[in-house]
């Protein structure tokens, strides 16, 4: 698989015989091959996540392509001319291709993707994190943590070849902590941050601060067609 950054928590993979977008906000999409079908994933409405210009990017260059979009987003009018799926959290989807779509429930809004492929798997978080807010209810941060552990121990212990979990400076002392919950408890080889709002330079601080992970987390910002 070859993995292309967009921007924030965006992505194109590029597999043998077909694409897959996640969480397209915008960015430029590299050359794209006509022959291959695209499955555009979107984990929720939030606009750093869901937006609809993907399509339009794709018609223009003449790519087949369906979605698979969580049930929170309703966007009929834009979307009833396109093949498209809606997904609920805790449910699996057997698409076409041999492609297996699994979900998890967000903590925020949404679902976080799991696609496994004949290439590899793949785990997408959307907008599931450990949101610790500083300032905020205890009570509140408790809630949020306990949905958060609860979701990822469902697929503790579970290989994937791929994820894409938050980074948020926005959380301060706590930036670290959803990624870290993840890395002790999930096999990944390759780990890209995202969501970390245009601040990549959290991620060396996540580096320099928990070097054992160095060989597992991957450089965001530089990654354009990287072979995993």
């Amino acid at each position: 698989m070859k993995v292309s950054y967009l921007d924030h928590s965006g992505f194109l993979l590029e597999l043998k015989d077909r694409y897959c977008i996640f969480d397209y906000y915008k960015g430029e999409l590299l050359p794209l091959d006509r022959k291959k079908e695209v499955l555009v994933f979107c984990s929720h409405s939030h606009r750093d996540h869901y937006n609809p210009k993907i399509f339009d990017l794709l018609d223009e260059r003449g790519m087949r392509y369906r979605a698979v979009l969580a049930s929170d987003i309703n966007d009929e009018k834009r979307l009833s001319k396109i093949e498209r799926s809606f997904v609920e959290p805790d449910q699996s989807y057997r698409l076409a291709g041999g492609i297996l779509v699994e979900t998890l429930l967000s903590n925020d809004s949404g679902v976080a993707f799991i696609v496994s492929t004949e290439e590899g798997s793949i785990y997408h978080a959307g907008d599931l994190n450990d949101w610790y807010w500083e300032g905020e209810p205890e009570e509140e941060n408790r809630e949020l943590r306990a949905i958060f552990h609860t979701e990822i121990g469902k697929i503790k212990g579970r290989h994937f070849d791929i994820a894409f979990v938050p980074l948020d400076p926005r959380l301060e002392a706590h930036y670290a902590d959803g990624l870290l919950y993840f890395l002790e408890r999930v096999n990944c080889n390759a780990v890209f941050p995202i969501h970390y709002w245009g601040e990549p330079e959290v991620i060396q601080r996540f580096l320099t601060e928990y070097p054992q992970y160095s060989a597992r987390i991957k450089n965001t910002e530089t990654a354009k067609g990287e072979e995993i």
